[in-house]
């Protein structure tokens, strides 16, 4: 498998994460895509469609080659052959707002076309990326893509990137109230505010920011052991995390050590055949 990534420079990094360009690794298993509190913008430059399945993966949902992945509050699975040829933005939390024209909260738990969110330019885009020669070339036609986006952005509020700081600062053990005082709004409104950018709501966001830690945790430990593993990553106790583990990756934390992983796509985990 060829992969290549890019982080750009300001300001799309203060948005974005990184670009990645993914070939050559086209297989017929399938992969389960594990909830990371953030979206992505994926567009298969081999195939028109890209095929998602639900988190058991025996119902297929066929999307266009061009769609925005909202948060997810549960894991989703997608066709091996979706590797062939495929570029990516991956956003920071609640960095996709603001190319979005629509409010994250609306494409939580969902894939939507990129077509039904930015028009013709969609498509436009994707003829460009085809034609292109190079990954770098690539990665330059994303950014001025986002860029044109990011010059007609919906207003973000202040709240919300102070609260994302405060719940990773505090790896999420700080509780909504208390950052919802931090910032100064109520309890429900702070929720609004923050679930119409981020996508999440405050808690699950946590959440789901603790299981990737517990989970990075594991993979860098011969043999976890998950009592310990739990505290340092702020659960009430190990049966926490194994629900968590199991609602979010649809395995316990001891079958999901098992699993193999991808070393380039970290957050992808292999279904067995």
């Amino acid at each position: 498998m060829f992969y290549a990534s890019h982080t750009p420079g300001p300001p799309l990094c203060e948005f974005v994460d990184r670009l990645w360009l993914c070939a050559d690794g086209r297989s017929d298993r399938k992969e389960r895509i594990l909830p990371s509190a953030t979206m992505e913008l994926v567009i298969n430059l081999w195939d028109d469609e890209i095929r998602v399945y639900n988190p058991v993966g025996n119902h297929c949902k066929r999307v266009s080659s061009a769609v925005v992945s909202g948060p997810y509050a549960r894991g989703f699975v997608i066709d091996g052959a979706a590797h062939a040829l495929i570029l990516g933005v991956h956003f920071k939390p609640g960095g996709a707002f603001p190319f979005l024209g629509v409010p994250a909260c609306e494409l939580t738990d969902a894939h939507v076309d990129l077509a039904t969110l930015w028009g013709p330019a969609a498509d436009e885009l994707r003829e460009r990326l085809c034609g292109a020669n190079t990954p770098q070339e690539r990665f330059r036609l994303m950014g001025e893509a986002l860029m044109d986006r990011l010059h007609r952005p919906l207003k973000r509020h202040a709240a919300v990137p102070i609260a994302l700081d405060a719940f990773d600062e505090m790896s999420g053990i700080l509780s909504v109230n208390a950052v919802a005082r931090r910032v100064g709004l109520s309890h429900r409104r702070f929720i609004q505010v923050f679930s119409s950018e981020v996508g999440l709501t405050p808690k699950l966001y946590c959440r789901v920011q603790r299981f990737q830690r517990a989970r990075a945790l594991a993979r860098h430990t011969k043999t976890p052991d998950w009592a310990k593993l739990a505290v340092a990553c702020g659960y009430y106790d190990q049966s926490h995390l194994i629900r968590d583990f199991q609602e979010f990756s649809g395995v316990r934390p001891t079958e999901h050590s098992r699993q193999p992983t991808q070393d380039l796509l970290a957050n992808h985990m292999a279904l067995a055949e």
